[in-house]
């Protein structure tokens, strides 16, 4: 509905977010819903919002304990928004955050509802083990008996093994291979080098690192457990430090993937406030950008595709739909699964063969200005909590845009099962 001539605007009031951590660091104590409640408080107390009624709150993670069954709500609760405020539970992998601020922005439209916010978190740290399902049985029929004898009786199948956890785990149930073995292949199906790869990844840091000493993050970035930045980003990362990085995901003599240009496992959360205009001007805020397009693919990774390469096909699709060039935007926000996944998608719109058979277009999609690429840094510096991404960037590109003094930029985001999520900000 978004940029149809017919639908209302949809504006992107700003967003904010706690500080993005390794797991297992600064935030190994602290849950989903404290995370995510972190972010919301702090778009309410930057805009002014306590005890307003939003039209809804759509939030998500993708690794969450069953008693997380209704973590939108009750995050709302808490986060200072008034009560009367709804909350839903949304999760499209990585694509999660993204995902929310969709379903936000095609009610406010469609004219269902004038405000809202979309956002993400998720937390390694806090992952839900997992016992044998024979064990969970056990303990079932033991809760429910109804006599001592009924409650001892399951008891009697316990044998060791059973305490033995199932770990969580990123591998694909289709294919058996985790993210990174995925991508590994697509470095090499797309002819990505490691240098390519660790030179990303460089600048990804130092284009985080820069961002902060600007003060950049200042407005976007609130405190969280005593961390004031991100604290995956390498201030003095190399080239030459990266290089020197063992390969994880394939130790074979063509592997190319390390942790130095793969994202981190992180913890944290974003959210972005969005509004109709009469919603903003009645409510004295300003609208830095708006949302004008969406677009969302899938591939068969399974057979014949590279698992991160739907993007590639999002993009390309979303851009016939809105009759625009791959060069016509000043902003690309790219996002750094990995750095091959990256470059892949770039070098295939800049592949005669792969647009013409697999885009269906006439012409190649071709190159655009690297320069403009994830400029304040991307999530190789920053970090992928997996459903938290979407907004940050979202909230990234909206602030680039309102200082820029106007403009376009591009958002595209792979995901696991082997989609890819994508969107046009303007202003």
């Amino acid at each position: 509905m978004l940029g149809d001539g017919k639908s209302k605007k949809v504006g992107v009031i700003g967003g904010s977010r706690i500080p993005f951590c390794r797991a297992n660091t600064a935030y190994k104590d602290s849950s989903n819903q404290e995370m995510m409640t972190a972010s919301l408080k702090s778009i309410v107390n930057k805009f002014n919002l306590q005890n307003t009624v939003l039209g809804d709150v759509a939030l998500g993670a993708v690794i969450k304990h069953s008693s997380d069954w209704n973590l939108a709500r009750e995050c709302v609760i808490d986060s200072g928004l008034s009560i009367k405020t709804p909350g839903v539970d949304m999760q499209r992998a990585c694509g999660t955050g993204l995902e929310t601020i969709m379903n936000i922005a095609n009610k406010i439209a469609l004219d269902q509802i004038d405000s809202g916010i979309g956002g993400g978190v998720d937390s390694i740290s806090d992952a839900p083990i997992v016992y044998n399902d024979n064990l969970r049985k056990i303990l079932l029929k033991s809760f429910t008996g109804k006599s001592l004898k009924e409650k001892l009786v399951p008891w009697s199948r316990m044998r060791p093994k059973l305490l033995k956890p199932k770990l969580p785990g990123v591998k694909e149930p289709r294919t058996g291979l985790s993210m990174g073995e995925s991508t590994e292949i697509i470095a090499k199906d797309y002819a990505i080098s490691r240098h390519d790869q660790d030179t990303l990844a460089t600048e990804s840091h130092a284009k985080a690192s820069r961002a902060y000493d600007e003060g950049f993050y200042k407005d976007l970035v609130v405190p969280f457990e005593g961390v004031e930045k991100d604290n995956i980003i390498r201030h003095d990362s190399t080239i030459q430090k990266l290089a020197s990085l063992k390969t994880v995901f394939d130790k074979g003599v063509n592997a190319t993937l390390t942790p130095g240009n793969s994202t981190s496992l992180t913890d944290g959360s974003a959210a972005v406030l969005l509004a109709s205009d009469e919603w903003a001007n009645k409510n004295n805020l300003d609208i830095e950008s708006y949302l004008t397009s969406f677009e969302i693919a899938a591939v068969n990774y399974i057979d014949n595709e590279g698992l991160l390469m739907a993007p590639a096909y999002a993009v390309s699709e979303m851009l016939k739909k809105q009759n625009l060039n791959l060069q016509d935007f000043d902003f690309y926000e790219i996002h750094e699964a990995f750095a091959a996944q990256t470059l892949a998608t770039i070098n295939a719109w800049k592949s005669e063969e792969f647009c013409k058979s697999k885009l269906g277009r006439e012409k190649v999609m071709g190159s655009f200005d690297h320069n403009k690429l994830n400029v304040k840094g991307g999530s190789l510096a920053i970090g992928h909590p997996f459903a938290a991404t979407g907004a940050r960037i979202v909230a990234t590109l909206s602030k680039l845009l309102k200082d820029n003094g106007g403009g376009k930029g591009l958002i595209s985001i792979c995901t696991a099962g082997g989609m890819g999520i994508t969107a046009i900000l303007e202003r």
